[in-house]
């Protein structure tokens, strides 16, 4: 059960230790006021705590979300990845979000030497010191490529890893995981590997799964969603509006949004398995949508961050189908205060400015 007001003994937070809830949220004050705000409620005699979800797929709004459930998250997560007291972590995310929060909940409850720095896009650039344990969304691996030989591992999330991003990080020591994971299931519910595999074919990252974590029972529904049952950190089931196929009751494959799916002339069309494809071609960030039309019903596009320049689609592996009929290009695609992408207000704006 939850002890209020307290934090695990080895516990440390940029290389202090704290002899009362009192003293660290005093030290949190000078971190930031988002530390401290979420310091002082988790501390606070509530069972609960408000979280904001990111707004990347509908309307940010603020949930509820018991403590005991994101500490059993964290014990979760401390035993799949083996992350015991005196695991040495940095947090590069906001903690106003719930990924930040639940770096510091681990932190707090396995007694993690947690360090905290500014979210930047390209943290640990400027950083000697060795780490067990980040946390961090696809664009900052990316630009910690060069410096990661001082990472042992690295969970991603907030956005797909591509497979440019996967070639990239194959040889690197540092052990990557994607996971998979919304607010409302206090981060991730399953983890697949990105790198280190023992053989990579031309051109391709061999294909992994995600694999659930302990106390993670999945299934798909009628319009073959993902539904996941963990009662240790949602009291509710929770149907979600990613088209996965199952690989096993504990593995599946993630094709993609519902929501996302696009009706061309009667086919039905997945734009992120497209997109992984486009990505051996497209360096810039990109993704692809739908336009009405008076013949397909929907009609593919393609949206480009950046400057105009030539594609070449027939050097990826697209069905006619699944070549865009339309490009556009953009100088700056509309992104939550998380730096995910928001695909509906960036292609209003391609399309109406």
């Amino acid at each position: 059960m939850l002890k209020q007001n307290s934090f695990h003994k080895d516990f440390k937070l940029n290389d202090n230790s704290f002899s009362s809830v009192d003293e660290l949220l005093t030290f949190s004050c000078h971190i930031s006021d988002e530390m401290y705000s979420f310091l002082e409620s988790w501390f606070s005699t509530s069972d609960t705590v408000t979280v904001e979800t990111s707004g990347s797929t509908g309307i940010p709004k603020s949930i509820l979300l018991r403590k005991q459930q994101m500490i059993n998250s964290a014990l979760a997560t401390g035993n799949f990845f083996d992350a015991k007291e005196k695991t040495s972590a940095l947090l590069c995310l906001s903690p106003a979000y719930i990924a930040g929060k639940m770096m510091m909940v681990r932190a707090i409850t396995l007694g993690w030497h947690l360090d905290v720095i500014t979210p930047d896009a390209n943290p640990i650039h400027n950083l000697e010191k060795c780490y067990d344990f980040i946390a961090m969304v696809p664009l900052q691996l990316e630009n910690s490529i060069p410096y990661l030989w001082n990472i042992k591992k690295i969970i991603v999330g907030g956005g797909v890893v591509s497979n440019e991003l996967q070639d990239k990080i194959q040889q690197t020591k540092c052990k990557i995981f994607a996971t998979y994971g919304m607010t409302e299931t206090i981060t991730h519910v399953a983890v697949k590997p990105l790198n280190n595999f023992s053989r990579v074919t031309l051109n391709s990252v061999q294909k992994t799964f995600y694999q659930t974590v302990p106390n993670v029972q999945i299934y798909k529904d009628q319009r073959n969603c993902l539904v996941i049952i963990a009662p240790k950190v949602s009291d509710d089931i929770i149907f979600t509006n990613d088209v996965v196929d199952l690989i096993s009751d504990t593995q599946f494959e993630w094709l993609g949004r519902y929501d996302n799916v696009i009706n061309s002339g009667g086919i039905k069309l997945h734009p992120e398995k497209i997109e992984e494809k486009l990505s051996k071609i497209i360096s810039n960030r990109f993704f692809v949508a739908s336009i009405s039309d008076a013949v397909f019903g929907e009609k593919l596009i393609l949206i480009i961050e950046g400057q105009e320049e030539k594609l070449d689609f027939s050097l990826v592996d697209l069905s006619k189908f699944e070549k865009p009929k339309e490009v556009y290009f953009i100088q700056k695609f509309v992104e939550t205060a998380t730096k995910k992408i928001q695909r509906k207000k960036t292609l209003n704006l391609v399309l109406f400015s």
